[in-house]
């Protein structure tokens, strides 16, 4: 069995981020969201893993290697464009062959992992299996319809008018059926080829379509509210481990890991909070769920709730929660006078200013 992995996509819910980084590499708990769908994939007992890219592709080159940090073997696939997730099947099916596979999208977040889903696939090879979850939006995402005794009898991507609350996880597992699937739809109104018109044509011709409606924990990282949300889920089993400095001042409160190098003094932490290596924290409050990258300096600030991307600088600020900054960037007091705000923002930001 193998593995298609898709990190393609621009990421426009993530912008002014993903202006400059893979939406997949954006940390959760001071990992890239793509770690944990890879370690997943690995702890299935799958090597061979192909991964989709677009644009951004010598960043996921450059942060997953050949893919032997993770126990795997990983092949490129170069997507010109996001057609869609049925249109990444088709450009990799050299790779795939006539194995069966599990196809993972790279910024979608599953606690608990795959193991046992892909067991049960394997032991049972349906043509395909799709995870389903209740949400409170399915219009936002693909939706699954069920008959009385569960069987999927119709799917719809982003429907205005969904028939259910249960919306496809970003996770698939397919036999080399899928193939034909793909072979035998048209593109969508979007101009892509959707995975849920492949997996339609399977039932329609008959094929064996099963799905699994899971109660655990999935997000898809795609917008800043559920990368801080995910972000506090995984910091929430964070074990308590101070490698760096802390000096006799400081109050380590919970469950926080303070890597090698980082230094805090005359600071209050309160977890679950991780500090990367090298970061120093001065003289600032840093509350629960927060995750700041190596290389960073806090200074006479407050924070909570956040993300703070690596060799970032956070000087003499109150108050900072429910935030995403992202790498290199310097937040500082506004001057008091003239009144006025002065702003230098990246494409498609939101801010919100009190006047």
């Amino acid at each position: 069995m193998r593995a298609l992995v898709l990190s393609g996509g621009a990421g426009t819910r993530l912008r002014p981020i993903t202006h400059t980084s893979a939406k997949q590499l954006v940390p959760v708990a001071n990992k890239p969201v793509l770690f944990y769908g890879l370690e997943a994939i690995a702890e299935a007992g799958i090597t061979e893993v192909g991964i989709v890219v677009g644009d951004t592709a010598e960043e996921i080159k450059e942060a997953v290697g050949d893919g032997a940090q993770f126990g795997i073997s990983v092949t490129y696939i170069p997507q010109e464009a996001p057609l869609g997730l049925a249109h990444a099947v088709l450009i990799a099916r050299d790779f795939l062959g006539d194995e069966d596979f599990v196809m993972y999208l790279g910024d979608n977040f599953i606690v608990g992992g795959i193991t046992s889903l892909v067991e049960a696939f394997r032991a049972d090879r349906p043509e395909a299996q799709i995870l389903l979850t209740k949400v409170p939006n399915p219009t936002a995402f693909g939706v699954a319809e069920l008959d009385a005794a569960g069987a999927v009898v119709a799917l719809e991507e982003k429907p205005q008018q969904p028939k259910s609350d249960l919306a496809l996880v970003g996770v698939y597992l397919f036999t080399d059926a899928i193939h034909e699937a793909v072979d035998s739809i048209e593109p969508s109104w979007r101009g892509e080829l959707e995975i849920t018109h492949a997996i339609q044509w399977l039932i329609d011709n008959g094929h064996d379509v099963r799905s699994t409606v899971i109660s655990g924990y999935w997000k898809d990282t795609g917008n800043v509210e559920d990368m801080l949300e995910v972000n506090r889920s995984v910091l929430e089993t964070l074990e308590p481990r101070v490698e760096g400095t802390v000096d006799e001042v400081s109050e380590i409160i919970g469950r926080v890991v303070i890597e090698e190098g980082a230094e805090i003094s005359g600071s209050r932490i309160v977890g679950p909070v991780i500090i990367g290596a090298g970061t120093k924290v001065v003289d600032s409050y840093v509350g629960p769920f927060t995750s700041v990258q190596h290389g960073c300096h806090l200074i006479d600030s407050e924070i909570e709730f956040s993300i703070v991307l690596h060799d970032s600088s956070i000087a003499g600020v109150r108050r900072i929660e429910a935030s995403l900054v992202g790498h290199h960037v310097e937040v500082t007091p506004a001057p008091r006078v003239p009144k006025a705000h002065r702003l230098v923002l990246g494409d498609h930001s939101r801010i919100q200013i009190s006047s």
